[in-house]
């Protein structure tokens, strides 16, 4: 676990009792030390320097076979550019209702692939439902071409509302994939986060079950902006370098992406980081279930907590300082919420320290 006095970073807002988002935290002491390491100096651009072959060779120890990388500057850039190599004519990506990239992304893989389109399919607690994915790609039979056609199916490792898809779950949404001939696709903006939940290897959360692409984040839990498009099957990815570039996502000084990847990945930070924010997340739900105040929505599995409170006591929370969003209500949730109460979504991240959350147990008790 992290320490607090490990922690520096400044924010717009005192540092205390920050839950709005993992986006809030700042940069990693040894993310920000590697940046100025290799500030000075020359190197190769566009990706061709040192640095990033030697971080580009790191993601395939990591995944335990050879893998493609290429970074990008966001992680709605990379889930875009993950679904223009799987694009077809007409195409037609399969994800969770709830997904990000369905949900939040203003349409950018329609636009990064000419008209491709997201198709929500059901499940409970944001993970796809096998069963209805099967149905949902069924009914694009070649009788109903003019609909569009099956090019992918994606799914969130940690899900929009801070679950996670055991291995077996992955697996079967692979099943599925793979009996229609779809490439899955994995949006991991937290994805140290569902690795630590899991206590897995990279690979076994990845391409031994199935997935084929995934678009790897480090933003949320320690970098200054790094994401990255990991291509596992070598059979995607031809085209992806030139997409990328079209995209704007190809960057002369890559070199500043694989300094932030390089402490990122060294001595397991990313997964210390994650760790610390799953287990501030632990703390937090237990000091909401311990609340007579606060019922938690759902048991939170990495570094989101989900719990249902009167408008009137989130605004007293608020005024004494807690930064945090409310949230709307899951199409799969059927809990009890009564007049007057409302989700509201609480994420703890690598900057989060126990004396934040116990001054958050206080404020609600």
């Amino acid at each position: 676990m992290i320490e607090a006095g490990d922690i520096s970073h400044t924010a717009t807002y005192r540092d205390s009792m920050i839950f709005a988002s993992d986006n809030w935290a700042g940069a990693h002491p040894r993310i920000a030390a590697s940046l100025s390491a290799h500030a000075a100096g020359y190197e190769p651009a566009y990706g061709n320097g040192e640095l990033d072959k030697i971080v580009s060779q790191r993601f395939s120890e990591i995944f335990e076979r050879e893998v493609a990388v290429f970074f990008t500057a966001t992680g709605t850039a990379a889930n875009a550019l993950s679904m223009s190599v799987c694009n077809r004519i007409g195409g037609v990506a399969f994800c969770h209702a709830e997904a990000h990239m369905t949900v939040d992304e203003f349409g950018a893989m329609g636009f990064f692939t000419d008209g491709a389109r997201t198709l929500p399919v059901a499940g409970g607690l944001g993970r796809i439902d096998p069963k209805a994915l099967d149905r949902a790609i069924t009914r694009f039979s070649h009788d109903l071409a003019p609909a569009g056609q099956p090019m992918a199916v994606t799914i969130t490792q940690a899900t929009e509302i801070g679950t996670v898809y055991g291995l077996d779950d992955i697996a079967a949404v692979s099943a599925v994939a793979k009996k229609h001939g779809l490439p899955l696709h994995m949006d991991g903006a937290r994805f140290a986060n569902g690795l630590a939940a899991l206590e897995v290897t990279p690979a076994e959360m990845t391409w031994k079950n199935g997935v084929d692409i995934v678009s790897f984040g480090g933003t949320k839990n320690g970098c200054w902006m790094a994401e990255a498009v990991v291509v596992l099957n070598p059979e995607l990815g031809r085209d992806l370098q030139v997409l990328r570039q079209r995209a704007g996502q190809l960057f002369s000084k890559s070199r500043f992406m694989a300094a932030q990847f390089e402490a990122y990945l060294a001595d397991d930070l990313w997964l210390e980081t994650a760790r610390h924010a799953n287990a501030m997340a632990a703390r937090l739900a237990d000091t909401l279930r311990a609340s007579n105040r606060v019922r938690l929505a759902w048991e939170p599995q990495a570094n989101e907590v989900f719990a249902m409170l009167t408008r009137e006591k989130a605004e007293r929370i608020r005024a004494a300082g807690a930064r945090f969003h409310e949230w709307g209500l899951p199409q799969s949730f059927d809990g009890d919420l009564p007049e007057g109460e409302a989700i509201y979504r609480f994420v703890t991240s690598f900057a989060t320290t126990v004396e934040e959350v116990d001054a958050f147990g206080a404020l609600i008790a």
